[in-house]
């Protein structure tokens, strides 16, 4: 008899944001004629630019010839998109990563999913508070929860509250913890960390031998220069951390699917008799016998965004997000909205009016203004009352919806 993973049952409600296409999709089909703007999945809009085309179409090209076709790649990446990330993401802002700290992946989403697969079970995860929901959803996967509550809490996983009061930066847990999950600039809430802020979570995990999960998804949009792009500026950050990045909001690639994760030599797990072990040479075992690498095109095209052209063309698209995001944020609190995030990320979070639930708002902006967003409750109980608006929309389509939202009774 075949028998099933049980932790997969303990996923009581479907993933958040098939659950909010299921929603639209049934709107969308008993009101066929009404103009629905999406600003609810964080999907990008503009096309990629024209110095990755470029490199795109040619790696396609040179995969009809023989003297430059490419079969099997490297797992961990071609040389040189890993050199380019070190020596521009990393090594410019003075983190000591070398190209084989890097492994080129086809999503964050994957990745901050499948590293649990290297660690035991046993192993407590803390994680925010509003928080992406693959984080929890994947730990439970996993097998390191029980069961959830009825505010849909998992038993097993130490929750940390992001709220208001905290800046939605989260406090250290009282409880013995071993895997932290942190994403700045954050999703949902759009807060960012500071150096200070991020020295406390790395002297915790150098003192408690934990790791930290550090999601660094929309580090391109940050423009303070005080802000930390990598938990690596922090000193001792490379014997604790492993940083996840993607190219999907970077530079487009939702759709060409690119990204990396970044394992240093220093950062160390230990087997049941308390030998440490070193997590770089696990994923490598694990990267390079589930995933074949990506596509030799893509990664061509990513390389490109590295290039002088290729980085002011990247900054120009962050630029248009980031000034829809301001749009946003200053249309919103027109409206009467109290808001938060949309500077130095891409996502605007606000608190709803009149304590309305989540989802209630989501429900009455679809139908009344036919504006899609995203209910805080989605991504945690202390989401509740919070809702989350995404930035990669078209210009003219953040307009019009603030309007409408602006209009709203």
């Amino acid at each position: 008899m075949a028998s099933i993973n049980d932790n997969y049952l303990k996923l009581k409600a479907g993933y958040l944001f098939p659950e909010i296409g299921r929603r639209v999709k049934q709107f969308t089909e008993a009101n066929p004629s009404a103009k629905v703007i999406r600003m609810g999945i964080g999907d990008v809009t503009r096309p990629l630019t024209p110095t990755i085309i470029k490199a795109f179409h040619e790696g396609v090209e040179e995969m009809a010839h023989f003297s430059s076709f490419k079969g099997y790649g490297p797992e961990q990446g071609y040389d040189f998109l890993r050199e380019a990330i070190a020596e521009y993401d990393y090594k410019a802002r003075g983190a000591n990563i070398s190209a084989d700290d890097i492994f080129i992946s086809d999503g964050s989403k994957c990745d901050t999913g499948n590293i649990q697969e290297i660690f035991g079970s046993e192993n407590i995860v803390a994680l925010g508070d509003p928080v992406y929901p693959v984080y929890a959803d994947t730990t439970v996967m996993s097998g390191k929860t029980g069961d959830s509550d009825e505010t849909g809490y998992f038993e097993g996983i130490v929750y940390m509250p992001c709220t208001e009061e905290n800046g939605f930066v989260p406090q250290l847990p009282k409880e013995k913890v071993d895997l932290i999950f942190l994403c700045f600039p954050n999703n949902p809430t759009g807060a960012v960390a500071t150096a200070s802020e991020l020295k406390i979570w790395v002297d915790y995990a150098l003192e408690n031998k934990c790791i930290i999960f550090f999601d660094a998804a929309y580090q391109a949009f940050i423009t303070d220069p005080a802000i930390p792009r990598t938990i690596y500026e922090i000193e001792g950050a490379e014997k604790c951390a492993i940083e996840f990045r993607s190219f999907s909001k970077t530079a487009g690639f939702t759709g060409t699917r690119c990204a990396f994760t970044v394992i240093p030599e220093g950062v160390m797990a230990f087997d049941k008799a308390g030998n440490p072990h070193k997590v770089k040479l696990l994923w490598n075992r694990r990267h390079t016998t589930k995933f074949n690498g990506v596509s030799y095109p893509v990664q061509k095209a990513a390389a490109a965004i590295y290039t002088p052209e290729g980085k002011k063309e990247t900054d120009e698209v962050i630029a248009y997000y980031l000034e829809n995001a301001q749009i946003m944020r200053d249309r919103l609190h027109e409206a009467g909205y109290v808001v938060f995030g949309g500077i130095n990320a891409p996502y605007v979070w606000i608190k709803t009016k009149n304590d309305m639930k989540s989802w209630d708002f989501f429900d009455k902006l679809l139908h009344d203004a036919n504006v899609v967003g995203t209910p805080g409750s989605g991504f945690g109980p202390s989401g509740e009352g919070y809702f989350r608006f995404s930035a990669f929309a078209d210009r003219e389509n953040v307009i019009e919806a603030m309007e409408r939202i602006k209009n709203l009774k």
